[in-house]
This record gives structure tokens, C-alpha cells and sequence, in this order.
């Protein structure tokens, strides 16, 4: 048996079986769905990933009726009455092709030319095109209050399609093929790190499995510093809402409402855990974790220092998209229910993330930081 797995099994064993959760499910105030003033015919590219699920979840309860556009490898939890196309972005369009729909929902595009060769088919067959971009977009997060006026990316390579290195890039000249498409009737979403029950990154599931674990907590940076996350529901219901209102334009798409920091982070997330369960905080500032080579929001996600090139990451002004509408459920509600979602995963999944410290590497910059601190 692995050094990870024997870890693994001894954890499971210290929690019963299973992370620690409270015994009594919180009860979370979730208004009622109610049914939209005029239906609408929307079809949604994708659909089956992160976001796509619960754009369609929300789109039906609202009473709109919902085409999806995919591959049909996976369908997740699409409800029967969801008209499924099956075709690929890489030239295998005909299924649009002759149809009309009110709106249309890009969610999983980064590529330009998947916008340009569908918007191509779908100009004149909808009155409202709206891309989910990102806030990775912007040229500089140097400063913080970044607003949607800033200035975006520019890709070095024009041939480039490399979606790990120019991923920001690529993104913005997407934004730029729907609104020459689809020009004034273009809705850009721009959010930030999407989080929440399915979420397959684990980059905030990380927090939620590691705190419940109990014990020593190696915690990035100072408590004060800022994090911005959305849950995907209120990223999905926020999109739906901004159809059926026809707003165009471009939204940074980030909460909470207020400003958020990285101690309210993790004691929002305690406050859904047992309160017998021992937990300590150690918090090891950056340039301690850098030394480390522990890695800002991949080893430590949802987490950036306040310093340097990304001093305003985490701060993005959201004043437009409060302006109209956008919510978000208690933290609370976001943090147990990624943590009891994480519980029915497949034990390999649950076993090894995909973002986060394993907890041997865990436990030796614990010791690492102890080593050179006073206790």
C-alpha cells in the first residue's frame, strides 16, 4: 500500500468513515423558483460540464424551453424534457444549422474560431448571444477594483490555441468574435473562480475536505487577505436571469457581495463542522510558502498574495453585475454542500485531488514553518 493511501485510510478511519459534517443538515433559506414572464427558446452550447447543468436546471424551473448542443459523451443530469443536438465545435455544426431560438449560451468555449463557426450559423437566428469569459481576460491585475473597462489581453501569437499558456488571451478575442456576430446583442459574463458541488478542479473543494480532516491547518498568507469566489447555481441562475432581461453588455461575475478574506473563508467553512472537532489554524506568510515552493492557487488555492503582479486579484469590481441582479446563497450553504458532495465521489477522486497539498507535503511545511518559529 501506498505512503498517500495508507494516509488515506488512516484519515477515513479517524472521521468514521467519512469527513465530518454536522449531523443536522443547516437549514438554508432558498427562495422559491418562479416561472418567468415570457418563456423563451434557449439553446445552451454544452451544458453537461461545471456551469451547464444548473443553467439548464434553473432554465426549466423558470419555464423557458431548453435546447442543449454537445457530443453526447456525458449528459450529467439533464431533465427529459431537454432537447438534446449532438454535433462538435471542431466543424461539426449541422444541427444548428436552419433552427431558431430566442438566446444562445456559449459555456465552454475558449477558442475563437469555435465562436466565429457557430455564431456564423446562428446570426439572424437569435436576438441575444451570451459567452461566458473569465476574469483571467484583463492585461493587469496589478491594482485592485478592476473594472470592465480595463484592458484586456493580447495574444503574442495569432496562430496560437494553446489554452493553458494563452488561455486569457484567447478568451478575449472570443468575447470579441460574439460581439462581431452578434453586435449590441452580446452579453459577456466574465467570472472568477467557480466553485461549488461538482465542481472537478477542486480548487475551493480543497478547503471544505482538508479543514474537515480536522487537525493542524496550513493556512496561506494573513487572515485579511481578499478571495472572491461564485458559487456555479448563482453564476448559472445569474445568466438565465440576464436573457430573460435582455441585458447586453459585459459583467464581472465574482462574490460575495462584500468584501470576503481568507480568514472569513475558513471559518465560514468550520462553522458547517462539528464543534467537538479539534481544528488549528497555522497561518505561514507568502514568502515562507514561496521558499517552500508552495504554489499561490494551485497548492494553496483560492489564494494569491496581496503583493505584486496580482495585488488586485481577488478585488475585481463587481458594481455592474449588482446593478443587475446578480445573488449569492450563505457561504454556508456553498461550503456544505461541496463538502457533502465530495462524499459520494469515487473513493480515487476523494483520495487524490486535484488541487491542494497532499497531507504529507502538508505536514512537512507544517514542520518546516515550526522549525523556524517559535511555537
Amino acid at each position: 500500500m501506498s505512503a498517500n493511501r495508507r494516509t488515506f485510510v488512516k484519515l477515513m478511519a479517524a472521521t468514521g468513515g467519512a469527513l465530518a459534517l454536522s449531523r443536522t443538515r443547516p437549514l438554508f433559506a432558498t427562495p422559491p423558483v418562479g416561472r418567468a414572464a415570457e418563456p423563451l427558446r434557449i439553446l445552451i452550447l454544452g451544458g453537461t460540464g461545471f456551469i451547464g447543468p444548473n443553467q439548464v436546471k434553473y432554465a426549466v424551473a423558470r419555464g423557458h424551453k431548453v435546447t442543449v448542443f454537445n457530443r453526447g459523451r456525458s449528459q450529467g443530469e439533464i431533465p427529459d424534457e431537454v432537447e438534446r443536438l449532438y454535433g462538435d465545435r471542431n466543424g461539426q455544426l449541422d444541427a444548428l444549422k436552419g433552427r431558431d431560438w430566442d438566446v444562445v449560451i456559449d459555456n465552454p468555449t475558449t477558442l475563437p474560431r469555435w465562436v466565429r463557426d457557430a455564431a456564423q450559423i446562428l446570426q439572424g437566428h437569435a436576438r441575444q448571444y451570451l459567452f461566458i469569459s473569465t476574469l483571467s481576460v484583463y492585461a493587469s491585475w496589478a491594482k485592485p477594483n478592476m473594472d470592465e473597462t480595463a484592458p484586456v489581453a493580447q495574444l503574442e501569437d495569432p496562430a496560437s490555441e494553446d489554452t493553458r499558456k494563452d488561455y486569457g488571451p484567447l478568451k478575449a478575442l472570443a468575447e470579441q468574435e460574439a460581439e462581431k456576430w452578434f453586435p449590441g446583442k452580446t452579453t459577456v459574463i466574465r467570472p472568477g473562480l467557480i466553485v461549488g458541488p461538482e465542481d472537478p478542479s477542486d480548487r475551493f473543494t480543497y478547503w471544505p475536505v482538508r479543514v474537515a480532516r480536522g487537525g493542524e491547518v496550513l493556512a496561506p498568507g494573513k487572515p485579511s487577505d481578499p478571495v472572491q469566489i461564485i458559487d456555479a447555481r448563482d453564476l448559472a441562475e445569474f445568466c438565465i436571469r440576464m436573457v430573460e432581461q435582455g441585458d447586453v453588455g459585459t459583467y464581472n461575475a465574482v462574490g460575495p457581495r462584500s468584501p470576503f478574506t481568507m480568514g472569513e473563508m475558513l471559518a465560514g467553512i468550520r462553522a458547517v463542522l462539528p464543534a467537538s472537532l479539534d481544528i488549528r489554524w497555522t497561518w505561514a506568510d507568502a514568502d515562507f510558502l514561496a521558499a517552500q515552493k508552495v504554489r499561490p492557487w494551485s497548492d494553496m488555492p483560492v489564494w494569491i498574495p496581496t503583493a505584486g503582479e496580482y495585488a488586485g486579484w481577488s478585488q475585481a469590481n463587481t458594481d455592474r453585475a449588482l446593478a443587475k441582479g446578480i445573488t449569492f446563497r450563505p457561504f454556508a450553504q456553498t461550503a456544505f454542500d461541496t463538502l457533502e458532495w465530495h462524499q459520494t465521489r469515487p473513493a480515487a477522486e476523494q483520495e487524490k485531488m486535484r488541487a491542494g497539498l497532499p497531507a504529507e507535503r502538508e505536514a512537512e511545511v507544517l514542520a518546516a514553518w515550526h522549525a523556524r518559529t517559535p511555537s
